[in-house]
């Protein structure tokens, strides 16, 4: 009498479907979040990066004494356009007072600060901690 054959079990099945189904599982994953993200609109980050990257640039001119208001004159000319897209960005704000105020006046500290552009290193850090302030008082009510 022959031995039966031995039987196998089905664990390499079970392996590759739970493979398959992982795989299946990250794609679609993948594919839920790139639809919310295409949802979404990148212009309120993106103009707050920005801003944020020109005021930073002014704080590390004054700190490394290039204070030229060759150097300056770009980066606060920059910021004061910016500015003036701030109620596009933020479209749910635009009827709110306290927004408008501190939209308003960070656009009046910069055009304070263009009309007699920082000669020096000291006049230069001062601008930029005011334009900090500014950003600050509106981040701190809104963010």
């Amino acid at each position: 009498m022959a031995s039966p054959p031995p039987r196998t079990g089905n664990a390499g099945r079970y392996l590759f479907l739970f493979l398959v189904g992982l795989v299946t599982g990250a794609v679609c994953a993948v594919m839920a979040l790139r639809a919310l993200q295409a949802r979404s609109d990148p212009f309120p980050d993106a103009l707050m990066q920005v801003m944020a990257r020109q005021s930073a640039e002014l704080g590390k001119s004054a700190k490394a004494n290039r204070c030229a208001v060759s150097d300056s004159l770009p980066r606060l000319q920059s910021l004061r356009s910016m500015a003036n897209d701030i109620e596009m960005a933020f479209p749910g704000l635009k009827d709110d007072s306290r927004f408008a105020a501190a939209a308003s006046g960070l656009r009046a500290t910069l055009d304070e600060t263009l009309s007699a552009p920082p000669a020096d290193c000291a006049q230069l850090a001062a601008a930029s901690e005011r334009i900090g302030e500014d950003c600050k008082a509106c981040h701190r009510d809104f963010r």
